[in-house]
């Protein structure tokens, strides 16, 4: 009975030793993953957010108060449009988890091309 508890107790620890780094590896790799989504889904739509609110210097170029500069291709291009076309719509809901998710299968395809 004491030689089987012995035996157990060493298999588990060296169970354990074997797994900790494996478990804080594939920690740290999620970890990595999720930040490069974060940035990845969130800096596009913080741009454009900050560049079309009115108080920003690329809105003023618009004449009208209702109205908000779009960013297009060429700088020297301005495009305004009524504030009525910035709405909520039922897209949005489904469009941004669509955009982490190929972020993230994308990320993981990186990793795992180079052999990480």
């Amino acid at each position: 009975m004491t030689l089987s508890i012995m035996i157990t107790s060493i298999f588990s620890q060296c169970l354990n030793s074997w797994r900790r780094p494996l478990i804080m590896y594939a920690g740290i790799w999620t970890a990595l993953l999720t930040v490069t989504v974060a940035v990845a889904a969130l800096t596009p739509e913080t741009s454009f957010l900050w560049a079309i609110t009115p108080s920003s210097s690329f809105s003023t170029a618009c004449k009208s108060e209702s109205s908000f500069r779009v960013p297009v291709d060429l700088p020297s291009d301005v495009v305004c449009l009524p504030a009525k076309f910035f709405q909520r719509s039922k897209i949005d809901l489904f469009v941004p988890p669509i955009f982490a998710a190929l972020v993230v299968a994308s990320s993981a395809c990186v990793v795992r091309s180079l052999g990480l």
